[in-house]
């Protein structure tokens, strides 16, 4: 589509009454992102309250009309992504604002390929709207879905502005509180100041009428402020707490009573992020000793073979799916689910020729009279899913009219690289979409929610904290990505040998493994820290997948390294992370910028300092602009002498990168216990050793 076009989504899908937007972007340098936000207007233009803006702390509406989905990472970049419930949209709500803004101000024409794609509920793409002049703008709306004598249309839109999220919110009727002395200082949701200070995030889309009550108005509201019930304590480990943005101001001199129908005045919102809390300390055990185990709801320790593990592991998910709403709208948002109530179903006999198939589970979601079932078919223990049957159930679901086939493995999908190739029969008029989920995707947003955002009933939080320590389990066979494949061996030794050559496919089946195994290490730290991360791609504007990956596996034959970014929201840089098979070492790194003020006896001093608990042998290597490389040394060495970070010659210092090397071992096995295991735990050792204690907006002004 251009800008200002429109179309009527009836006449594109006759499934269009649920749509998924996807909101995309690519960024040269690998660190740009922005973050999606959906307003609902009335006729007038306006929102109706604050509790019709929905971005990153208001991320749901409890009607399910809108629900943010969040970033995934694909081969052209970064995709936010949002389900919108057209039929649950409110009769008095005439337009869905679908818009974009970039952390700090920063400016969208610094991205590269801003593009917005709708597909229907099946998944079918409908339409495409790119932005091709984007210039100092740091908000942008994408477009508009509105109603039209009866229909919903959606026009592209492509309107900038240079004032931020708050600015565009403003526009729109939003009643933005000034976030200019907080934090950073940008009004654009980057600050921590005035949010949750302790306790569990709260979950706008999880508490009934925290919205109304002004949990989204305030950024986070006590949730007895409505009712006047008063709010759970800290000291309970299960219950959701919720802070005030702003803590009370303090007793001032008595003043005359306020007149009892003058209305209150409206609360604002602010769009500072709130803070991440991590789990509170356990309590002391009361075990006489190690050997007392805790009774679990779901036990692992007796499961033998692979049949009972993914039996019990795909039985546990469902029925927790079905019994906690926030988690089982979590997994199922994304394959077109709507938000109602859900049932599920374990072992499922359907008729299919001769014989019957027993899908691994059914899942059916009710609403408004609306019926979204999807199979699952489930494997543990890395056993790799077989094409034959997914193509049974993905034809069981056309024949019987159902919405979706979930897989669900311990692998991680690849876009264009399928984990199971089916067949689709153009000439069917129902469309099945085919899904694919891991179980380290599970296993993080069960994290999120017990852990961040908060679950509105304890008893949710606790079957959500049980369903985890099951997952977890060394025995229950659901434990993510673990096996590099049968390319991983012959590559190492032809790597050790040195002869591997350009153009073996076995390299380009390593390279695939390894963005596989980078994927998981984003959920795994995503999940620890509350907070988006994802592999940074460098990516050029229409780059086919496959020729990316060709290049990359050349580079493996010549270079004999892996090579991968990840990058974490609020973080100072991206996290390097270099694997050399040629001689067996793994290296995480970060490069932080030079501060824009002060001196630079005073940058090393600082940095010295934030490096307090560092590991003695973190590497630090001073940048410049000259052509020669700056001074060096271990962190052990530097921390009595910080100066001699400093050129010797007149060269400007631009920045610094500091790195940890670790061995990787010489075992040639593709299981989890070696490779795979060694890069989990050397990144997230680094960021809890190295990038947890740097200072992003030290940084900058030191």
């Amino acid at each position: 589509m251009v800008k200002g076009a429109n179309v009527g989504l009836a006449a594109l899908s006759e499934s269009a009454d649920s749509v998924l937007v996807s909101l995309g972007w690519s960024s040269p340098d690998g660190d740009g992102d922005a973050d999606v936000s959906v307003l609902l207007l009335t006729a007038d233009g306006k929102v109706r309250s604050n509790a019709d803006f929905f971005f990153y702390n208001h991320p749901a509406a409890e009607d399910g009309s809108v629900e943010l989905l969040g970033r995934t990472p694909t081969e052209a970049g970064t995709e936010d992504r949002i389900r919108l419930d057209l039929a649950a949209v409110p009769a008095d709500v005439e337009r869905l604002v679908i818009a974009a803004s970039r952390h700090q101000r920063a400016a969208f024409g610094r991205l590269d390929d801003l593009r917005l794609e709708l597909s229907d509920g099946t998944g079918e793409r409908l339409l495409g709207f790119s932005i091709t002049d984007a210039d100092s703008e740091s908000a942008f709306v994408f477009g508009e879905i509105y109603r039209r004598n009866e229909e919903w249309k959606f026009r592209a839109v492509g309107q900038g502005y240079d004032t931020g999220l708050a600015g565009l919110a403003t526009d729109f009727g939003i009643d933005i509180e000034d976030d200019e002395g907080d934090g950073d200082g940008d009004g654009d949701g980057t600050s921590d100041a005035g949010t949750d200070d302790g306790g569990e995030g709260g979950s706008p889309s999880a508490e009934s009428g925290a919205a109304e009550s002004g949990a989204v108005e305030s950024g986070a509201a006590a949730t007895g402020a409505a009712t006047g019930a008063e709010p759970a304590g800290p000291a309970d480990p299960q219950a959701k707490v919720l802070v005030p943005a702003q803590a009370p101001p303090p007793a001032a001199a008595p003043t005359a009573p306020a007149d009892p129908a003058a209305p209150a005045a409206p609360k604002r919102l602010r769009t500072a992020r709130k803070k991440v809390t991590l789990p509170k300390t356990a309590k002391p055990s009361l075990a006489e000793n190690d050997g007392w185990r805790r009774a679990r709801l779901f036990p692992a320790t007796s499961l033998k073979s692979d049949h009972e593990r993914e039996v019990r592991a795909t039985s546990v998910l469902l029925s927790v799916m079905a019994e906690v709403p926030e988690f089982g709208r979590r997994l199922t948002a994304a394959f077109g689910a709507p938000a109602g109530r859900m049932e599920t179903f374990a072992e499922v006999s359907l008729p299919h020729g001769d014989s019957p198939k027993r899908p691994d589970g059914v899942i059916r979601v009710e609403r408004a009279g609306r019926l979204w079932t999807a199979l699952l078919e489930s494997k543990t223990n890395g056993n790799p899913l077989k094409a034959d049957q997914v193509q049974d159930y993905m034809d069981i679901a056309a024949r019987r009219g159902y919405e979706a086939v979930i897989t669900l493995s311990n692998d991680v999908a690849l876009e264009g690289s399928p984990l199971v190739s089916v067949k689709i029969d153009g000439r069917r008029k129902h469309k099945v979409m085919l899904c694919h989920l891991s179980w380290a995707e599970v296993a993080y947003q069960a994290r999120m929610l017990i852990r961040h955002e908060g679950v509105g009933n304890p008893a949710h939080a606790w079957l959500l904290q049980e369903l985890l320590h099951y997952l977890q389990h060394e025995n229950s066979g659901c434990h993510g990505f673990q096996n590099m494949g049968p390319a991983w061996v012959p590559v190492r030794k032809g790597i050790d040998d040195e002869t591997l050559a350009p153009g073996d496919e076995r390299a380009t089946q390593v390279i695939e493994s390894w963005e596989r195994l980078i994927r998981q290490v984003c959920l795994q730290l995503g999940g620890e820290l509350g907070v988006t991360v994802l592999p940074a791609q460098r990516n050029r504007r229409g780059e086919d997948p496959r020729a990316r990956r060709t290049a990359l596996a050349e580079r493996l034959c010549a270079e004999g390294r892996l090579n991968a970014e990840i990058r974490i929201d609020d973080t100072i840089g991206t996290i390097g992370i270099t694997a050399d098979l040629r001689v067996g070492k793994l290296r995480t790194s970060i490069e932080i910028p030079a501060p824009e003020q002060g001196y630079p006896l005073s940058w090393v001093k600082r940095l010295v300092r934030q490096l307090a608990e560092a590991p003695a042998d973190l590497h630090v290597e001073t940048l410049t602009d000259g052509p020669a490389a700056g001074p060096r040394g271990t962190l052990e060495r530097l921390r009595p002498e910080p100066g001699d970070l400093l050129p010797k010659d007149s060269s400007k210092i631009t920045g610094f990168r500091l790195s940890l090397s670790k061995s990787v071992g010489a075992t040639r096995g593709n299981a989890e216990t070696g490779f795979i295991r060694g890069v989990d735990d050397a990144v997230a050792r680094f960021h809890t050793q190295v990038v947890a204690h740097l200072d992003r907006r030290a940084a900058r002004r030191a």
